[in-house]
């Protein structure tokens, strides 16, 4: 957690990563406590996603997961990405020939890397639920439609997933221990170790991060709640993605560039 003082209160940021392994537990006591003395707490972005978005996912599906038709990975690999993606598909007993590349990262880091298996709590699932038993107003820091989520998504040629596919192959080249130890930084409280860590690489590597409009929303949304609440009597605790927090030029590094005093942990080697 960073707390940075205003002029008029308080603002509590909580760094949160996202499947957060049982095998690393965390004690969230001290994260309750603030979530209880909160006057107010600010959460994760909202997908407004209507039924109309879902027919077009379904309809588009084969579009999203598949390269386009007649092509296969080969035709957009290097000969370096060829040998280090033939490699994983041995290792792995998988045929990763037609995939998207993201579906394809998307496989190494949640299911070959291990990082959605066996996880706990995250920050935010902690903070809700403290919020509502101390009658807290939680509210998201925004929406994103899912037409434009989707839109992003279906427009998007596969060469632009060649970067989270290179960190998604390193991660996993590497192996299930970078999960774990992704987890005892975070919980340590190692900024710079969890964001240069493989996995947290590839993450941010990945859509819809490394997409311009669509990160540069997400972004400017936090950035507008946290301004807000900057200017707000009392306590405001906002849960935010860790890598929106410390990444150059994140939220951070805004509050330090606008004059704010912020008290936490390094996020800077």
């Amino acid at each position: 957690m960073w707390i940075a003082e205003t002029d008029r209160g308080t603002v509590i940021l909580v760094g949160e990563i996202r499947e957060v392994p049982k095998s690393t537990p965390w004690y969230p006591d001290r994260l309750e406590l603030a979530t209880r003395r909160a006057q107010r707490v600010t959460l994760g972005i909202k997908p407004k996603i209507s039924p109309g978005d879902i027919f077009r996912l379904l309809f588009a599906g084969g579009k999203m997961t598949k390269l386009p038709k007649g092509t296969v990975a080969s035709d957009y690999l290097d000969e370096d990405r060829r040998a280090r993606l033939a490699a994983l598909e041995k290792r792995y007993d998988q045929d990763y020939s037609r995939k998207s590349f993201l579906i394809t990262s998307f496989d190494l880091l949640s299911r070959r890397v291990g990082l959605t298996r066996d996880t706990g709590k995250d920050a935010s699932d902690v903070v809700k639920k403290a919020a509502r038993r101390a009658d807290v107003p939680s509210e998201p820091v925004g929406t994103v439609r899912g037409e434009d989520l989707l839109d992003s998504l279906s427009e998007a040629p596969p060469e632009s997933h060649l970067p989270c596919l290179d960190a998604a192959m390193a991660a996993a080249e590497q192996g299930p221990d970078l999960v774990e130890q992704r987890g005892l930084d975070w919980r340590a409280s190692d900024i710079p170790a969890v964001m240069n860590n493989p996995l947290e690489i590839a993450l941010s590597r990945c859509w819809p991060w490394t997409d311009a409009e669509v990160a540069t929303e997400l972004r400017g949304q936090w950035l507008a709640a946290i301004g807000e609440a900057a200017g707000s009597e009392g306590v405001t605790l906002a849960v935010v993605p860790l890598r929106m927090l410390a990444e150059e030029g994140g939220v951070l590094d805004t509050l330090v560039k606008d004059g704010f005093s912020v008290d936490g942990p390094a996020w800077r080697e």
